[in-house]
């Protein structure tokens, strides 16, 4: 069978950690930032873990 190909829009949006988790940027944090609460921004700002099944599907796509 074939090498897989890295998909690289996954790539260029999803880090794989040493430890093997999925880590992904927040949505919603690029504009109309003036009605959102400080809190709420600051949460934005901060990397979340992928898990699930969509976590198989990301690491299927990342070649890992």
């Amino acid at each position: 069978m074939p090498k897989l190909k890295t998909h690289k829009g996954t790539a260029k949006r999803i880090k794989l950690t040493s430890t093997g988790k999925l880590t992904r940027r927040r949505a919603f944090g690029a504009h109309l930032l003036a009605k959102k609460s400080k809190s709420r921004k600051r949460n934005i700002q901060t990397t979340a873990v992928v898990t699930g099944g969509t976590a198989k599907n990301i690491k299927r796509a990342l070649g890992a």
